[in-house]
């Protein structure tokens, strides 16, 4: 009964594949990039976090637990998992309508959902996303991070930031008496370190050509290997402990950062609540499948690894987001920025992925209390410059360049994410996506009068006879309605590429029309799409196999 539906996709984490022939050689390259994102992913973790609303300590669990199952049963070898920027503006609606409960209840729920689309053989239909629509959401969701962490990179004096964009740039003007200073300078020396530093190393600049001819300068050189992020964390935490700063810190506002394990627990389940956590499910699926597979693809154009498989990555990050929640952990996905540092610190394989979630977790069982001294104004800068590298600002130079059907699902995505809220951003964009496909593909299809008598008519269909495109049978329509007796309308079909049951309705009139006259109509040249909607609907027999 079932053996026509497509097998179920088969559960082979790429780890298995790449522990084949591992060598010592393939574990040091691993262990040196492991060590590596693993330290960029910790002030990341922590700032993703705040910025969501959650405790630093939620991030950090998330991206060493989910971090260690993506990598262990994704279906890419290099790529990182752990909470992303694109989750922000998402998670920190959720917390605010329904509280932290329900997020972990639609976390879990996600996953699941995840998992099921992997299974199911459906990682390819994220792919049917327009990339308007996803430049669109992704530089709304860049300027919504932006303007979130404007808080603590001025040091304002806010209770609790809005969800929603016009309440938080009332709210920031509001609070604008309270500008803090020393937190923004903080903040614009973070995003100022973290724009220098990679160009002050790269091989062309003047500073390496110059450092290159001194000699015994090897330990500073080591210093080049040491990701911008951290660098900035470390150096500004300690001036703006050294000269005792009057700015918030991780210690001030959240207490630190426990120093034990997270505790599994179960999130207290309302079915009332949980009816309303539809829509943002669904939201956190289809971002987080968007999310992953964009960064598998991304990876398999900057490595030599084996191509990505996407119904077993679904299938891990659906399992990663079932599981990070029963420990306070918030949504995860496929992560760009670690995953791209991942393939240039060396990473050939899954375990990479595995060290880096735990060197993220021996920093936070050995090194907690020392996160207590970071400035809210140093982690905001960070995510100030994510949100800056997360958009595409230049595809909006480039709208001139594209059709009006792409540039309006790009900018009205981008508007509605910002103004209202990514949900219906997404749903927007694709509904445009489907309204302005259905109209491009309409406008390809053709129905010509090719030569017309009393007894005969000659006309060519070409394209795709859809639901979108039968109006334009009307002139056929109109033909056999006003039809002189015993017309026969011969349509040349050989380039009708496809036909839909709509399509084959309109065609069942003409006939009928005609019909009534003793008239008839011949199908020539029928592809094999159409020819076997034609024989399995009837409308062959209606017409005769010699029509």
């Amino acid at each position: 009964m079932f053996s026509g539906l497509p097998p179920l996709a088969p559960f082979r984490p790429r780890l298995l594949q790449d522990l084949r022939g591992y060598t010592r050689q393939k574990f040091a390259l691993d262990l040196g990039a492991g060590a590596t994102v693993g330290i960029v992913a910790l002030p990341l973790a922590m700032a993703f976090a705040i910025a969501s609303g959650l405790q630093p300590e939620a991030g950090l669990w998330t991206a060493i637990i989910a971090g260690f199952l993506i990598s262990a049963l994704g279906g890419t070898s290099v790529q990182i998992g752990g909470p992303a920027g694109a989750f922000i503006v998402i998670v920190y609606g959720i917390v605010e309508r329904y509280g932290l409960a329900n997020l972990l209840i639609s976390t879990v729920s996600a996953g699941i959902l995840l998992f099921l689309l992997g299974w199911l053989r459906l990682g390819s239909l994220v792919r049917y996303v327009p990339v308007s629509v996803v430049i669109g959401f992704t530089n709304g969701i860049a300027v919504l991070i932006g303007l979130s962490q404007l808080r603590d990179a001025m040091g304002l004096q806010v209770e609790k930031m809005p969800a929603d964009f016009f309440n938080q740039i009332g709210t920031l003007s509001k609070a604008m008496g309270s500008f803090n200073p020393y937190a923004f300078g903080l903040a614009m020396m973070c995003v100022l370190g973290l724009f220098i530093w990679p160009r002050l190393w790269a091989v062309d600049s003047l500073f390496r050509r110059q450092l290159d001819n001194m000699p015994n300068i090897s330990a500073l050189k080591a210093t080049s290997r040491v990701p911008a992020p951290v660098i900035a964390l470390v150096t500004l935490s300690l001036l703006a402990w050294a000269l005792n700063l009057p700015v918030e810190t991780i210690g001030t506002r959240f207490g630190g950062i426990p120093q034990n394990l997270p505790v599994f627990e179960l999130p207290a389940f309302s079915w009332e609540t949980a009816k309303l956590l539809v829509v943002p499910t669904l939201t956190i699926a289809l971002l987080g499948a968007i999310e992953s597979l964009l960064c598998a693809r991304v990876a398999d154009q900057l490595s030599d690894t084996p191509k990505h498989d996407p119904n077993q990555e679904l299938m891990a990050q659906g399992i990663a987001n079932t599981v990070v929640p029963f420990f306070g952990g918030m949504p995860a996905t496929g992560t760009i920025a670690r995953t791209v540092t991942n393939i240039r610190a060396g990473a050939v394989s899954p375990i990479a992925g595995i060290v880096h979630a735990g060197t993220l977790a021996a920093v936070v069982l050995l090194a907690a209390p020392l996160a207590m001294h970071i400035p809210l104004a140093v982690l905001a800068g960070v995510l100030l410059f994510v949100a800056w590298n997360m958009g595409e600002w230049r595809e909006f130079a480039r709208l001139k360049q594209f059709t009006n059907h792409y540039r309006l699902m790009m900018v009205s995505t981008f508007a509605v994410t910002i103004v209202f809220d990514l949900t219906l951003a997404l749903e927007l964009g694709l509904v445009l996506a489907v309204v302005l496909f259905v109209r491009r593909q309409s406008a390809l299809f053709t129905a010509d009068i090719l030569a017309q008598t009393d007894q005969h008519l000659e006309g060519r269909l070409y394209g795709t006879l859809f639901f979108g495109a039968v109006a334009k049978l009307d002139a056929l329509q109109r033909a056999a309605d006003t039809a002189a007796p015993g017309l026969v309308m011969r349509l040349d079909v050989h380039q009708l590429i496809s036909l839909d049951t709509t399509g084959l309705d309109a065609l069942e009139q003409i006939q009928r029309s005609l019909s009534k006259r003793h008239g008839r109509l011949v199908l020539c040249g029928l592809n094999p799409q159409p020819r076997s909607l034609v024989e399995r609907s009837g409308f062959a027999q209606q017409i005769g196999l010699e029509n």
